[in-house]
């Protein structure tokens, strides 16, 4: 083995760590209660044998799965104008925005406002009502779980749109699986309903002050959430025309 080889071993080694190993980023600001993740988790290869019978290559790849850290200023474009104009509003007529929103976030050109649970209505009644801002659609809720993520396993994303400005932006809510109560948007944006109910019966965020929580695509004595990380990828058999088809996940294996 060269020399130069060698000299690049414990580089590649700081960019892979082992599977299931979370960096935890210190929190954009005081008195936050969880740290921000950088590193999800690692995950090793894609489909397929782990073992000797795959010979695609791709049982070598390496896929670290990051979160993106809190943005600085300046955010760029119209964004830091929407976010002092949502900070004077929520200052003066709000909760505050230091206490409303935790830390804001610019990835792949889009503003991400994540929100503290407590003042998600507040928030989103700030960018629907002021003439300023005008978020007067909600295009709806979707979940997230990130299993690593100690304490805030559950996220809740809304999708806002203004189309007296022609602006869209992220808000983003996240608790724990042991408390996963959010308030419900419909007094806002009444269209939300049944988005928070399919993420309801999905993930199991609990939306207080929905007028008719219920599951929307499951049965209603279902046990479990199937769209959480730990939801089996399968295991209900399926019959047809007399046939019985096995779980996916005792067919192949899957990443």
């Amino acid at each position: 083995m060269s020399p130069e080889k060698k000299n690049d071993e414990p580089q590649t080694a700081a960019l892979r760590p082992t599977t299931g190993q979370v960096i935890a980023k210190a929190a954009a600001s005081a008195g936050e209660a969880h740290p921000l993740l950088e590193v999800v988790a690692v995950r090793h290869g894609m489909f397929g044998p782990a073992g000797s019978g795959d010979t695609s290559g791709y049982g070598g790849l390496v896929t670290t799965v990051v979160m993106p850290g809190p943005s600085e200023r300046p955010y760029g474009g119209w964004f830091d104008e929407v976010v002092d104009v949502l900070a004077e509003v929520l200052d003066e007529e709000g909760p505050g925005y230091a206490a409303a929103i935790e830390y804001v976030v610019v990835e792949n050109g889009e503003l991400n406002l994540h929100v503290a649970p407590e003042h998600l209505v507040a928030v989103c009644s700030a960018l629907r009502d002021d003439p300023d801002l005008r978020f007067e659609l909600s295009l709806g809720v979707s979940g997230v779980h990130y299993p690593h993520d100690q304490g805030r396993e559950l996220h809740a994303v809304y999708h806002l749109v203004s189309i007296t400005h022609g602006h869209q932006l992220r808000l983003e809510v996240a608790v724990s699986e042991a408390d996963p109560h959010v308030p419900s948007t419909t007094s806002v944006y009444p269209t939300n309903d049944w988005h928070e109910r399919e993420t309801y019966d999905f993930f199991g965020i609990v939306f207080d002050g929905h007028p008719g929580l219920a599951r929307i695509m499951m049965p209603d004595d279902w046990v479990g959430h199937p769209q959480r990380k730990d939801y089996p990828l399968a295991g209900i058999p399926v019959e047809f025309k007399g046939a019985t088809v096995p779980p996916a996940d005792e067919r192949r294996t899957y990443r």
